[in-house]
């Protein structure tokens, strides 16, 4: 897989993650207008009632300002402490919760303002966790027409499509799956908590 084109994601799905680890480079997609009901802006947890999707309020722009680099956050219904808790009441009881939990705090008390570099500095944090080294730039303007060798995954990983079969590693132990069965490409995180070190492999299809 040579270049691989993203828009950025709010704690991605594994499929994502898939495609940071194998490409030979990644550029994400900066220069975009903002998408409402997109992985931009919420993920998908495996929590005790089920799939359950967290979702980060953003503020309205003014019409003209709907670029993703606008994009501001909202501090409506104090969203950070309510993903943060959600993340706890989903994650505790898995096997790396404990481990991985301090890394992870931080972007919950923090404030950001806008969206991309919220979103950005969480994936590189995450990243760091899985021991990934992702070749990455950022698109210098919106790409219309990616280059030939380019692969425009844009607007296919996104939760109203059909997943990717080809980019979803092998089933692996949840913490709910005795009540729900495995539950695919959910966030990131839901395979960081579960499978700890071993998570880079799943990404790697090397499990």
């Amino acid at each position: 897989m040579s270049v691989v084109l993203l828009s950025t994601a709010y704690l991605a799905p594994v499929s994502y993650y898939v495609l940071l680890a194998r490409a030979g480079k990644v550029v994400i997609e900066q220069h975009e207008n903002y998408q409402k009901q997109s992985y931009r802006n919420r993920c998908l947890i495996a929590a005790a009632n089920g799939p359950m999707v967290l979702s980060i309020p953003v503020k309205k722009t003014p019409p003209g300002k709907n670029s993703i680099r606008d994009i501001q956050l909202s501090g409506h219904g104090n969203w950070q402490h309510m993903h943060w808790n959600s993340l706890v009441s989903a994650y505790a009881s898995s096997p790396y919760f404990a481990f991985y939990r301090d890394d992870i705090r931080p972007f919950y008390k923090k404030k950001y303002k806008y969206l991309f570099d919220f979103n950005e500095a969480l994936r590189e944090e995450i990243c760091a966790l899985l021991n990934l080294e992702p070749r990455l730039e950022y698109s210098k303007s919106y790409t219309t027409r990616p280059e030939t060798e380019m692969l425009d995954y844009r607007e296919l990983i996104h939760p109203k499509k059909q997943r990717l079969e080809e980019l979803l590693p092998g089933p692996y132990v949840q913490v709910f799956d005795r009540k729900f069965g495995f539950l695919p490409d959910l966030s990131v995180l839901d395979l960081l908590f579960n499978t700890g070190p071993e998570a880079c492999l799943f990404l790697m299809h090397k499990q």
